[in-house]
């Protein structure tokens, strides 16, 4: 069988691991001239870090990334709202709450890719035509590709997934973000690097995100219109004054920072797809079930479709059938997951003053069996045996 994977993100590169373990040969096709290694940094659950396990290279990243004791949700004055032990987690599902960088994790998955399976960059997508021996790919540059299967994992803004269904329109979640790292030779601020804390307020979400070497991953969301003009060219001194009356060291880590440094994004979802399969076309990643960034889920869903999908394509004697268990896993897990994702995103962003009050009031009255649930669901997932 020959694969075609389309996107060198962190979905498309994890398939071709795990496609590669099953001694399927996938070849991966990157518009860009080289995979990109920009974004900040990301954090990986339990359930990923076990299908980074599969893949050959869990033990790498669990040494370049930096695993975390607790994630603490608090007000914008420093009062805790929650608090959900991750060190109790781990010992219940593997490690949990590992931060990384997204350049590190690309780096690891490249090098374990190695020079035997390059990346072909440079090769923008165009069209593709199904026919009954398997999918023609056709690129910009006049070149083509045949394969028994074409996968895309080009991201939310997926031009195959556009293909197959041009109705799938990502959609605005209601806030915007931005997003930097910083790193320090000594300690300048005064935060606890074994926990990833959020604060919510009225002016706006902060999280930060401690990473290995001395290094703070940070982001800031703010309510807004979609694409809205006021926040386009918006700088550090712009956060610095919005989230200046927020608990240390929020104020201290904005005044260390660097605009050209600072990433800023819309946050945007697609809403629960039916299936990821179409003929042999599939679906993969944030193509299929992009979500919005507040269970830590995006990255570790990607990674987990990598794994389930090439798992079932080697227990499966019909690629046609393995496609469909695909789809019947994958489409209910995700689709959950991103709208849990979507409401605990409309509970952190409330700016209203009544509605701030009783939330703060209310959280921490949730019983904790509440989360153990959702941990539950998310984390007790089957991933061994599978490659």
């Amino acid at each position: 069988m020959k694969v075609i994977v389309i996107g060198a993100g962190i979905g498309g590169l994890c398939v071709a691991l795990a496609l590669r373990k099953i001694g399927v040969q996938a070849t991966v096709f990157e518009k860009r001239s080289e995979v990109s290694l920009g974004g900040a940094g990301l954090g990986i659950g339990a359930n990923a870090v076990r299908a980074l396990q599969v893949l050959g290279v869990g033990d790498e990243v669990l040494q370049a990334g930096k695993l975390l004791q607790s994630i603490q949700i608090m007000t914008d004055t420093g009062k805790q709202l929650s608090v959900t032990e991750t060190t109790a987690v781990s010992g219940k599902y593997g490690p949990d709450n590992v931060t990384i960088s997204r350049a590190t994790l690309l780096n690891i998955l490249m090098k374990e890719l190695g020079i035997e399976q390059p990346v072909h960059c440079g090769k923008t997508y165009k069209g593709f035509e199904q026919h009954a021996s398997g999918v023609t790919v056709w690129f910009e540059d006049g070149s083509q590709e045949e394969g028994d299967l074409l996968i895309a994992a080009d991201g939310i803004g997926s031009s195959i997934r556009r293909g197959v269904l041009p109705n799938s329109i990502p959609q605005y979640a209601g806030y915007t973000c931005w997003r930097s790292i910083l790193h320090f030779d000594s300690q300048p601020v005064s935060y606890d690097p074994n926990v990833f804390t959020e604060s919510w307020g009225r002016q706006g979400r902060f999280g930060i995100v401690p990473l290995a070497n001395n290094q703070i991953y940070w982001f800031a969301c703010l309510n807004a219109h979609e694409a809205d003009p006021q926040f386009a060219n918006y700088t550090v001194s712009d956060l610095e004054r919005t989230f200046r009356k927020y608990h240390k060291p929020i104020p201290q880590i904005l005044e260390l920072s660097e605009n050209e440094q600072l990433l800023h994004h819309d946050i945007m979802y697609l809403s629960p797809l039916s299936r990821y399969s179409y003929g042999r076309v599939v679906l993969l990643g944030d193509a299929a079930h992009a979500t919005t960034p507040n269970m830590g889920q995006g990255a570790g869903q990607a990674i987990e479709d990598a794994v389930i999908l090439a798992g079932h394509l080697k227990s499966t004697p019909s690629v046609d059938a393995a496609l469909q268990l695909y789809n019947r896993e994958r489409v209910q897990r995700t689709g959950k997951i991103t709208r849990m994702s979507n409401r605990i995103g409309k509970i952190a962003q409330l700016d209203g003053r009544m509605s701030v009050s009783l939330r703060n009031m209310l959280f921490p009255l949730l019983p904790d069996i509440l989360m153990e649930r959702q941990l539950d669901y998310l984390y007790r997932v089957k991933l061994d045996g599978l490659l």
